[in-house]
């Protein structure tokens, strides 16, 4: 019966140490997700540098020739802040990821060493690591905020810019919507 327990009691530190794969599973996504996030930020900047550059050096009349270099001037500054934003949270990510992979190996020194009074450490350092994680998802969040709002400026803009290039009468029958709308589609 001894062997059975001491079995049962390594199955058991085993299962407690997979526990946080899990959640270390879950960082690797959110650093994935993040890392891609930033790539693209990083591209859109380049990409409206480039654009700044040849607007400047541009001998060519434009039509909002000082609004299309405001708006980019303003997706710059927004892309500047998300950047920043992602940068945070892919070191808390990573901060969280170590922090996961402290817990089973805290899970695993308690248990080598048998000793009940420190228990509580794994815990503790698994609590530490969702906080990171949750502070991440939180930060993910404005994020993405952020990101609505670039997008939103955009098509402002270039809803204005094709108002100014289109006939007359097709701006007069297509107004600019303030809002979303979902209709359910009518049959006729």
């Amino acid at each position: 019966m001894p062997v059975m327990d001491a079995l049962s009691s390594a199955l058991a530190v085993l299962t407690a140490m997979i526990t946080p794969a899990v959640l270390i599973s879950a960082c690797g996504t959110m650093i994935l997700s993040t890392s891609t996030r930033l790539g693209r930020v990083v591209d859109r900047v380049r990409s409206l540098s480039d654009r700044l550059e040849e607007l400047a050096r541009g001998t060519q009349e434009l039509e909002l020739l000082g609004e299309r270099r405001a708006v980019i001037f303003n997706q710059l500054d927004k892309l500047t802040s998300r950047a920043r934003l992602l940068q945070r949270c892919m070191t808390v990510f990573y901060m969280a990821l170590g922090t996961f992979v402290l817990t089973s190996v805290a899970i695993g020194i308690v248990a080598a060493t048998g000793s009940a009074r420190y228990n509580w450490i794994p815990v503790v350092v698994a609590l530490v690591g969702t906080c990171f994680l949750f502070y991440g998802s939180i930060l993910l969040i404005f994020e993405a905020r952020l990101a609505l709002s670039t997008i939103h400026a955009e098509m402002d803009f270039i809803w204005r810019l094709s108002q100014h290039l289109a006939p007359v009468e097709l701006v007069e029958k297509h107004r600019a919507p303030r809002r979303v709308h979902f209709r359910r589609h009518q049959t006729p």
